[in-house]
């Protein structure tokens, strides 16, 4: 396997495993930081010389910053479609990146890199990652498993200190870092908990609770952020704003409200268990027997299952089902993570049998409950 190949295959694999006492409830935390370099127009206006320069200052910024050394950056004109679409599905680049890839489910493979000299870095740090000419020049980013919001943000301010220190941002003494798009002027900041809220759903409560969030300055987005549907009752909870407060209190509230969701989500949960225990193991069981058996999934239908298997485990109705393995499905059984393992572009009919023979595989190695 070259060089390349071997970062793009294990880009964006390190939130699987699960971490913390709400990993039932939590996937995994994300901290993303928008940045502009100074003097030039932002990305999407800007011409095939203007984005390489941008490039070759990061580049440049890189090679002459302590503790960089071990970021790669990889151009992804220099990247198959397939592997545009395996760091996309990973959530390591954007669909404005790598341009209009379809966002999810069974669709064919398609489009290319949004410009010329779009790239991402990569870091020895398998939680962080830097987006080069999307909407922005810069996108940092840092993923960890489970809720930690404190401890990425620390990680990010550091990247960002450091990449600052080399690179001219963009900032106004008024309005904070200047970034393409207005809502997020000032901090720069967009953070993210990617959650599992069955219960909540189940309960007929999430649209209260999305209410509520709203309420608070909060957005709920789908499992490939905004613009995309919502899947197997997975939500991104996200902060809404970043102009006139730091970046230290749009964490902080972000952290407090999630963990109030959390406790709703704990407590609809009991309700289920007190109300509809014997309906809810019933759907938990048919949904894994699914999963072992079916010789063909839809990636829709795979996440729903995934859902149902995924609270009853939570709720100890079904042993010996990994959160590890889960992870794993919902990632490997992506169409692009699919078509790789293959080798080779699937036909629709080809993915959902593909994807059926991945999940048995999976939690049969895991060893299946009776």
């Amino acid at each position: 396997m070259s060089d390349l190949a071997a970062l793009v295959a294990r880009a964006g694999l390190a939130w699987m495993e699960p971490a913390g006492d709400v990993s039932d409830i939590v996937l995994s935390t994300r901290v993303r930081l928008a940045r502009n370099l100074q003097g030039l127009p932002f990305s999407g206006q800007a011409p095939a010389a203007l984005r390489k320069e941008v490039l070759d200052q990061v580049r440049g910024g890189m090679s002459a910053t302590a503790g960089l050394e071990g970021l790669s950056i990889l151009e992804l004109d220099a990247l198959s479609v397939r592997q545009q679409r395996l760091l996309l599905e990973r959530r390591v680049v954007s669909r404005e990146l790598v341009g209009e890839v379809p966002r999810a489910g069974d669709s064919a493979l398609e489009g290319t890199a949004l410009g010329s000299a779009s790239a991402v870095l990569l870091a020895d740090d398998p939680f962080v990652s830097v987006m080069i000419n999307e909407e922005d020049h810069l996108r940092l980013q840092v993923v960890r498993p489970g809720l930690d919001l404190r401890e990425a943000w620390n990680q990010m301010d550091l990247l960002d200190e450091t990449l600052g220190s080399h690179l001219p941002y963009a900032f106004h003494p008024e309005f904070g870092f200047l970034t393409s798009c207005p809502t997020n002027v000032g901090t720069g900041l967009r953070a993210s908990v990617f959650m599992h809220l069955p219960a909540l759903v189940l309960t007929k409560e999430m649209n209260r609770v999305l209410r509520g969030l709203t309420e608070m300055g909060l957005t709920c987005r789908g499992l490939y952020g905004e613009g995309s549907d919502v899947v197997g009752n997975f939500f991104q909870v996200s902060n809404q704003t970043t102009l006139g407060r730091t970046e230290e209190a749009l964490v902080d509230h972000l952290d407090q409200v999630v963990r109030q969701v959390i406790q709703f989500e704990r407590e609809a949960r009991e309700t289920l268990l007190r109300e509809a225990a014997d309906v809810t193991e019933d759907k938990v069981w048919r949904a894994y027997g699914l999963l072992r058996y079916a010789r063909a999934l839809s990636f829709e239908e795979l996440m729903n299952l995934l859902s149902a298997v995924r609270l009853g485990g939570a709720l100890k109705l079904i042993p010996g089902v990994r959160v590890y393995s889960l992870n794993r499905i919902m990632t490997c059984a992506q169409p692009g993570h699919l078509e790789e393992a293959a080798g080779r572009p699937l036909n629709s009919g080809e993915r959902e049998r593909h994807r059926a023979s991945l999940v048995r595989s999976i939690l049969q190695a895991d060893g299946a409950p009776d």
